[in-house]
């Protein structure tokens, strides 16, 4: 009963708002009804009169239908499709196209690629294990080799564990996204080599870069993101911040500023990921790279990455680091998890690599020297400048004037290239995906050094270059 009469009184008082609401009112709820009921039942698109084709008339309209290129056309005489084909091994003496010239191109520091040693304990291994794995870590792909190399890593970067990865490029480019996810921020140098850039790709995280060394700018980054936490306390707790250099920058020869990186990273409560495949093997007095050539606790750095195709010349790469860092990787690690294992006669090769490595630490300091010889050799050359740190093994020639376009720098610089090659010195132009680099580098030639390379060797190939540069540039 009282139910009833609650109802009749909602009615009375709907009635009651109707005579008593404007007359504007109604009208506009009375367009919005019909509005609405013709949208319900009028058709969202228009039936176009069907119009039958004739056999003729269809298979006019297939021959006239061109379709997209899959690929956008690429000259012929670009360089990725005109290589240069080696012969035999790219040691200090590399054969090019039939020519032998003096190797400043491959990346074989140490002069490893054809020791004797480490030939001897890769074919041992290819006796004992045969050519490939077949298989992933976690799938029969995990050899005793494996693990020996792991410990041996872990062993001479004294850091609680070390993992490996089947390709260099993949290390760092897996390692990323193994901890940094969808809304954590990562703040990167502008000049960061393309594998970070992959691996900061496949995080999906907030990406923010800073320029190049530059200090300053990355703290203003980090003062801002703080301004940012304070706002949404409850996000900024669950959000992984992240700093990512280089030790030696590929693109630049620049060393990191790490001292300074470690006091930001303690201030405004940050990890550290640091990339050494340049400076692995090749700064402090054992080769232990930047925290050996600063003297900084290596526990200061969350997590280290590096490939063994310079330094090592072998293949693959590593991460070492925390134990409970390192494992999870293991499970989270793309490159680690899918790819085939290490082969084992390169894990052989990299092991004894180390050995020699340990047995020789004065292999480094011959490498600075010569690196320094060249540094300053370079200096002076008309139309070029040299970029890059002195003790960097891999320095960079870049025009001091642009003249005009990229492309017309690129082949500016190539005519500098063939000039060397054609008089015995193997030179090599730095490559980019010109449409995937965040930040592009200007074209430049790179300019590699090694241990097996005599100091008369140097001076020819500096020579060689001013001699390229006054015929080439001016």
């Amino acid at each position: 009963m009282a139910a009833g009469v609650g109802q009749q009184w909602v009615l009375v008082e709907m009635v009651q708002a109707f005579y008593e609401a404007p007359a504007y009112h109604l009208i506009l709820e009375g367009i919005l009804i019909l509005w609405i009921i013709r949208l319900l039942f009028s058709k969202t698109y228009k039936l176009q009169e069907r119009s039958d084709l004739t056999l003729k008339e269809k298979e006019e309209l297939i021959e006239e239908w061109q379709p997209e290129p899959l690929v956008p056309p690429v000259p012929k005489d670009h360089p990725a499709l005109n290589y240069n084909i080696v012969s035999g091994p790219p040691t200090h003496i590399i054969t090019v196209n039939g020519k032998e010239c003096i190797n400043f191109a491959s990346f074989n520091f140490l002069g490893l690629l054809n020791n004797e040693n480490v030939k001897s304990a890769a074919q041992a291994s290819l006796k004992k294990y045969g050519v490939g794995t077949c298989g992933p870590r976690g799938f029969y792909g995990t050899f005793d080799v494996h693990l020996e190399l792991e410990e041996r890593l872990a062993k001479f970067m004294r850091t609680e564990e070390a993992i490996i990865y089947s390709y260099g490029f993949a290390t760092i480019a897996s390692a990323i996204p193994a901890y940094s996810k969808r809304g954590d921020i990562v703040f990167v140098d502008e000049a960061a080599c393309f594998a970070i850039q992959k691996g900061l790709q496949a995080s999906r995280s907030n990406i923010k870069l800073f320029k190049h060394n530059d200090m300053a700018d990355l703290e203003r980054l980090l003062k801002e993101q703080e301004t940012e936490d304070q706002k949404n306390p409850r996000k900024a707790r669950v959000t992984r911040r992240f700093i990512v250099v280089e030790g030696l920058y590929m693109n630049t020869g620049d060393i990191c500023p790490l001292p300074e990186l470690i006091k930001l990273k303690y201030k405004y409560k940050v990890r550290i990921f640091l990339e050494e495949s340049l400076s692995f093997g090749v700064l402090g007095e054992h080769g232990r790279g930047i925290t050996e050539h600063f003297g900084i606790n290596i526990d200061d750095i969350d997590l280290i990455s590096a490939n063994m195709e310079n330094s090592l010349a072998s293949i693959g790469g590593f991460c070492c680091g925390r134990s409970f860092i390192i494992d999870h990787q293991r499970l989270s690690g793309q490159g680690y998890c899918f790819s085939a294992s290490l082969p084992p006669l390169l894990a052989a090769a990299a092991i004894e690599a180390l050995n020699i490595m340990e047995d020789n630490p004065d292999i480094f300091q011959t490498l600075r020297a010569k690196c320094e010889r060249i540094h300053k050799a370079l200096q002076g050359i008309s139309g070029l400048k040299v970029v890059g740190e002195s003790f960097s093994p891999a320095l960079h020639l870049q025009l001091e004037e642009s003249c005009g376009s990229r492309e017309n720098d690129v082949k500016l610089l190539k005519r500098v290239v063939d000039y060397c090659m054609n008089s015995g010195i193997a030179l090599t132009q730095a490559r980019y995906l010109e449409k995937e680099e965040k930040c592009l580098p200007p074209p430049s030639i790179r300019v590699v050094v090694t241990v097996e390379q005599t100091e008369q060797e140097l001076d020819k190939a500096a020579s060689l270059l001013k001699e390229a540069a006054q015929s080439v540039l001016n």
